[in-house]
């Protein structure tokens, strides 16, 4: 019986469809004349005294410097205020949280509002960029010639549970549309929501953040206003220029991490994206359980192996992964299904997780 296991096959080449180009700024900086003085960089910070530091120092070391960063100390109980104003960030400290705001995208707004550059970089926390990271950025952002240009941070994964980010890391990145096989071609749907890039002009003709201030994930939401204005979007990966930790405290910050919004992420999928995205999950679950239990495994066994190679091809694309998260690939796959499907029955059920000492409702 060939017809499965080519089925299965069938079904594992829809994930080269949408994640078959993860690239990376790729400009020659060396024929740019690169300059940081329009830039604002605005990072919304709560509770990041560990974080902050990395990221601070990370771009006061880099060779082209922004015009100012803004740290929004979104109402901080730790010393996040203080680690920030030590790096020569200048502070703003967060008004009281207004209703119908996300605490995220008030601080954004905020931040905006206060910075002076024509270019405005929202950075997350918990980022921070490689040696000369910056300077490959904007060569990419100019080359493109300004609108938005968002990177999906490259995970630096360092302990056990980090592994299990593996799929939401990869099913995060296909849901934007900007990874696919059509490169540029096909506008980006999605963008991500650690770096964001944009021209203040194009920024503040969408509505900026305000427009999006109840979502959690305000990157796709923002993203479909920026498409509706005919708005130039771009995305790339940060391997080798921007990087993050994604949930490295435990298990119960993954999950509640995860849990707080990727529901409705897929939700804002284009449809032939998610159909293609749910084909290569069937087909990389197939092909373990054809494995175990056909009669003739050696054809199931050369169908695992191809996934396995696949999804090592794609994790090295998106974090330090170990190499057992692609062997073992089932396991993190089930974890996500878990997780997504907690997502989606919080989503759907308006029930809250704890967040940064905020309880939110899952989006």
């Amino acid at each position: 019986m060939m017809l499965l296991p080519a089925i299965t096959l069938t079904l594992w080449s829809a994930g080269w469809i949408v994640l078959g180009r993860i690239r990376r700024p790729g400009c020659d900086v060396s024929k740019q004349s690169i300059t940081g003085g329009r830039l604002s960089i605005i990072i919304p910070a709560r509770n990041e005294e560990h974080n902050l530091p990395k990221l601070l120092s990370s771009i006061t070391t880099q060779s082209v410097q922004p015009c100012e960063i803004i740290v929004v100390d979104d109402l901080s109980t730790d010393g996040t205020a203080e680690v920030a104003r030590q790096s020569g960030a200048r502070i703003i400290r967060s008004q009281p949280l207004p209703e119908g705001w996300r605490g995220k995208t008030w601080a954004c707004h905020q931040g905006a509002q206060a910075a002076t550059g024509d270019w405005l970089l929202f950075l997350d926390a918990d980022t921070w960029f490689e040696p000369e990271g910056l300077r490959r950025v904007l060569a990419e952002f100019q080359e493109a010639g300004g609108g938005v240009l968002s990177l999906a941070p490259h995970h630096a994964v360092r302990r056990f549970h980090e592994q299990f980010s593996a799929f939401f890391n990869l099913v995060m990145l296909a849901g934007t549309g900007a990874f696919t096989l059509l490169g540029d071609r096909l506008a980006p749907r999605g963008l991500l929501g650690q770096f964001l890039l944009i021209e203040r002009s194009a920024y503040q003709r969408v509505g900026g953040h305000e427009a999006v201030k109840g979502r959690i994930l305000e990157n796709f939401w923002l993203a479909e206003q920026l498409r509706a204005e005919g708005v130039p979007l771009r995305c790339r990966s940060g391997r080798g220029v921007f990087s993050f930790r994604m949930y490295p405290q435990g298990w119960r910050e993954v999950v509640e991490g995860w849990t707080k919004g990727f529901a409705s992420g897929a939700g804002q999928t284009p449809l032939p994206i998610l159909l293609l995205v749910i084909a290569w999950m069937i087909g990389l679950m197939t092909a373990p359980l054809g494995l175990a239990f056909a009669a003739k495994p050696l054809p199931w066994l050369a169908a695992y192996g191809l996934c396995v190679a696949q999804v090592w091809q794609m994790l090295r694309g998106v974090g330090t992964f170990h190499w057992s998260a692609a062997l073992f690939f089932p396991v993190p796959l089930i974890f996500y299904f878990v997780v997504f499907a907690r997502s989606v029955r919080r989503s759907r059920n308006k029930q809250t997780v704890v967040w940064k000492g905020r309880q939110i409702h899952a989006d």
